[in-house]
């Protein structure tokens, strides 16, 4: 419904952000207490909150306005100060033991540099809990366990089940991280699941920190797995984890709106080539097949691509070792008779 301007008087319709006429905000009330809401919470130290009322204000101004480009560069801002906050620590120096320990020693290595991820997962254990609560979520679940079961055996479908659980809530994780609210995951059988948000952060740094995350937590639960196979020799469990770890390596295809396209948008094109070379090397190492369309789709970012304007080292380097460990988890002898 129509209403009237209080300030010249105008008819301003519903779906007006502003007054045509005089230009006021139709929801300046709300957009005070949103400022004062973030500035507040950024003087608490909280730049989590502050960014969600931020970006929360977005949706009640004009985006051709003065106030939504100030208002967007101080989100922009926020989430670099909260990336740099969470940047992983990597040493300047390979430890003794890796060397000593040859390519096992390396593969350690690049996990021990990604230790910062046991950490958030160890933090933010109480997310994974969260999802169970909500009832689509668990009926969608059980659905999609039902169909796997009937095919795969329950032991299969329940691994499958928890890894595309876990890949999903990391998504989830790391937009409550950057003050954007999500669901939690919605299975499809047959195709994985999907979560949704209201809105996707349009800054490249937040948007492949969120992409990324994903694979990032689906590595973990394919590692979980594997350390399971090696301590119980139980081919089920070698089973799981090959099968996590090629759902998370196509995922990190740069095309569409796959995991991997969000964190190719924070690569320059030097950093694109570099990444598509590392596919390249490990499918001449690993022979699997899907790294050959991870390569063409790769190569094809890069050549024709839009780069970011500035290197974003984290993503790089969160996207190689992705592609190195989960590469390596598919190359796992299970036999065909272990998904029962």
């Amino acid at each position: 419904m129509a209403h009237t301007c209080p300030h010249c008087g105008t008819q301003v319709a519903p779906a007006l952000l502003a007054c045509p006429s005089c230009q006021r905000l139709v929801y300046g009330d709300d957009l005070r207490r949103l400022a004062e809401a973030a500035e507040a919470a950024t003087s608490a130290g909280n730049p989590t909150g502050a960014l969600a009322a931020w970006r929360e204000a977005t949706h009640l101004l004009p985006p051709d306005s003065r106030q939504y480009d100030t208002i967007t560069s101080r989100i922009a801002d926020l989430s670099r100060q909260l990336d740099t906050a969470g940047a992983p620590v990597v040493p300047k120096k390979q430890p003794a033991w890796a060397a000593r320990w040859g390519v096992l020693g390396g593969i350690v290595l690049l996990f021990w540099k990604f230790k910062f991820v046991l950490a958030f997962l160890l933090t933010k254990g109480k997310i994974l809990l969260l999802g169970l609560t909500k009832g689509g979520t668990l009926f969608s679940m059980l659905l999609s366990l039902g169909i796997y079961w009937r095919v795969f055996g329950w032991k299969f479908a329940v691994g499958v089940i928890v890894s595309i659980y876990i890949h999903e809530m990391g998504h989830v994780a790391m937009l409550t991280r950057f003050g954007i609210q999500a669901t939690a995951p919605m299975f499809i059988p047959g195709f994985g699941a999907l979560i949704r948000s209201r809105y996707y952060p349009k800054d490249v740094v937040a948007d492949a920190r969120v992409g990324l995350a994903g694979p990032i937590w689906g590595l973990v639960a394919a590692l979980a797995a594997y350390g399971v196979f090696l301590i119980t020799d139980s081919p089920g469990w070698g089973a799981i984890a090959e099968v996590g770890a090629w759902i998370n390596l196509f995922n990190l295809l740069p095309v569409w709106q796959l995991d991997g396209a969000h964190g190719f948008r924070a690569l320059t094109k030097q950093q694109r080539w570099l990444a598509t070379a590392v596919i390249g090397g490990m499918w001449f190492v690993t022979s699997e097949g899907l790294l050959l369309l991870l390569l063409i789709g790769s190569g094809a970012a890069a050549w024709f691509g839009k780069p970011a304007e500035r290197p974003d080292g984290r993503a790089l380097l969160e996207y190689v070792v992705l592609v190195v460990l989960l590469a390596l988890l598919t190359t796992i002898p299970v036999p065909v008779g272990a998904l029962r």
